[in-house]
């Protein structure tokens, strides 16, 4: 499949696209837990960050180099972000210390992804810095730790000129089934990527100028997908806190009302969670008639949640239309393909069976969701394992091949060389099939559960768990094991439990869920206390990760954090960064 052909780009550059966009009436506006509101012109942006630029490079910040962020959804994100490119560096947005409970881990992984780009510099502020000791300590990056309050004093201007072809930012794929990869983008990518958007998300005549977002801004579905997509348009951005959104859904569906919302995405988890938490005194006055690309992606959809989306919110002006489901990923900049604009959803029934022993489509009761066709400047093929081109119909792997694909995994040829090919195909690990020239997917390649020589997508087995009273919404895994006391691979089900209980008859519920739908029964089902599970920096499951806590005896939940706990955790960063000063 062959996507349009991507328009000649209007920007070189990002730089070119921030100073380009400076001289726009719009800008971005910040909205906080209580809605109260932060508005930043896109010309104060622009000169914020040249002025962060100058700090940089008064630090002795040198082009090239790699700055990680690990910064709320605020202006100083904006400062940093920005203020690094406008240096000629390249900003690396990282997930901020958010789960208390599992700072162990956090500071880890947060280590490898400074030690693996070589980082030179760690941008924050001052609250977060409280707690980033352990990491910095690690890791040593050449310049330090510093806030963007203190690296952005004085009043010098910087702004240097840099190239298509270098290096523009690097983002951290998902990690949901293995340890999370830099992915390395070029400025031209980025360019590419934000250009294919437009096409995907034209401006209609009269359509107000406005994207609506919680998603984080380490993100690349918040970073590119909103933050460098209302650069491109321009348009005025409405930011919301991703914690936020999570405490009060509603604050979502109000902004975007509010402010006339065009554009706004989420994963299938935000439009579930709006379902369960959203209460009708909350939408009073809420129109969501203007929500006209409400894009569902970067985790698998639901066709029954987006049902239900529909029906629960079309009285306040919601239409079924609006919602496209799409596909991407990180090494891709962000899209890959978008369904038709204003269709909406189109679901297709499958067996899931006959799809897990023989690779066939054929008609079932299985719901599976169309992600579309290839956004522009994009090709999409679906292979078998020796590489050959399928038919429609028939299940294989995913490829992709465009513009805006990354240059590669930076400081890893190995990895590179194993997911690019020479001619520029891109092996995206999922699986999938073609129908009336529209792509299904089918999950993770590493994810397949083979159960009796049938290969089943995990999701066959966790979608049935999402109305099961006790378990806790999109909190639930299935996984392939081999038992102790047999050879053959069975499935094991992690659930964690909505409530108090989680016993037996809960067990025996998911049991009874997971063989209605599938006629498979699961070997072992495990209750898990909330919070258990693995998850990504965007909050994906990490499957592979879970199953090995799981045999390990590893899987716990994540430690309870009171305030004297919060105290002797500060106590511990503060050395720690003061050992890390001392010897840098």
């Amino acid at each position: 499949m062959r996507g349009p052909t991507l328009p000649s780009m209007k920007f070189p550059t990002v730089n070119v696209m921030l100073a380009e966009a400076s001289r726009s009436e719009f800008g971005l506006i910040f909205v906080d837990a209580a809605e109260r509101e932060e508005v930043l012109p896109f010309s104060e942006v622009y000169r914020r960050a040249r002025r962060t630029a100058a700090g940089l490079v008064r630090l002795g910040l040198r082009e090239g180099e790699r700055v990680a962020l690990m910064l709320p959804t605020s202006p100083a994100f904006m400062d940093a972000f920005f203020g690094v490119l406008l240096a000629g560096a390249v900003p690396m947005p990282l997930y901020p210390p958010v789960r208390l409970g599992r700072l162990e881990e956090y500071h880890r992984a947060t280590a490898r992804m400074l030690q693996v780009t070589t980082a030179s510099l760690v941008l924050t502020d001052a609250r977060v810095r409280l707690l980033l000791g352990p990491s910095v300590e690690k890791s040593r990056p050449r310049l330090g730790c510093h806030t963007v309050e203190d690296v952005s004093r004085g009043d010098d201007l910087y702004d240097a000129k840099v190239a298509p072809e270098s290096l523009a930012l690097i983002q951290f794929s998902s990690g949901s089934t293995v340890d999370p990869k830099p992915v390395a983008l070029s400025q031209a990518a980025v360019m590419a990527q934000v250009t294919a958007l437009e096409v995907a998300i034209p401006l209609e005549d009269g359509a107000p100028r406005v994207g609506v977002s919680w998603l984080p801004l380490y993100h690349d579905m918040g970073l590119i997908g909103c933050l460098m997509s209302v650069l491109h348009y321009p348009g005025n951005l409405v930011l919301i806190p991703p914690e936020a959104f999570l405490a009060r859904p509603s604050l979502w569906l109000r902004a975007v009302s509010r402010h006339r919302g065009y554009i706004s995405p989420a994963p299938n988890f935000a439009y579930g969670l709006c379902l369960k938490r959203v209460k009708d005194a909350e939408m009073e006055g809420v129109d969501l008639s203007s929500w006209k690309h409400a894009l569902n992606g970067a985790e698998p959809v639901s066709a029954e949640t987006l049902q239900r989306f529909v029906q629960r919110f079309e009285r306040w002006g919601f239409s079924a239309r609006a919602l496209r489901p799409v596909y991407g990923m990180s090494e891709a900049s962000l899209a890959v393909t978008f369904p038709p604009r204003g269709r909406g959803p189109r679901s297709l029934g499958v067996d899931s069976g006959v799809l897990a022993r023989e690779g066939r489509v054929e008609s079932g009761s299985r719901a599976m969701v169309s992600v579309g066709s290839p956004v522009a400047g994009f090709e999409v093929e679906v292979r078998d394992e020796q590489g050959g081109l399928l038919p429609e119909r028939r299940l294989g792997r995913v490829f992709t091949r465009g513009p805006s694909l990354m240059m590669g995994y930076y400081g890893d040829a190995v990895a590179t060389r194993r997911a690019l090919s020479l001619d520029g195909w891109l092996d995206t690990g999922d699986l999938g099939f073609v129908v009336d020239g529209e792509l299904y997917l089918a999950g993770r390649a590493k994810d397949v559960v083979i159960i009796r020589g049938a290969n089943h997508a995990p999701q066959s087995f966790e979608e049935p768990l999402q109305s099961v009273e006790g378990v806790r919404l999109g909190c639930a895994v299935a996984l392939g094991f081999t038992p102790e006391d047999s050879e053959d691979e069975a499935l094991l089900i992690l659930a964690e439990r909505s409530g108090p209980e989680g016993g037996p008859e809960v067990e025996e519920r998911v049991r009874a869920a997971v063989v209605a739908a599938t006629g498979v029964r699961p070997h072992t089902v495990r209750m898990l206390e909330p919070g258990t599970l693995p998850r990504t920096s965007s909050g994906k499951l990490r499957r592979g990760e879970a199953l090995r806590r799981y045999l390990a005896g590893e899987l716990l939940p994540p430690k309870k954090v009171g305030m004297v706990g919060m105290a002797v955790e500060m106590a511990r960063s503060a050395l720690a960064m003061a050992r890390a000063e001392h010897e840098t």
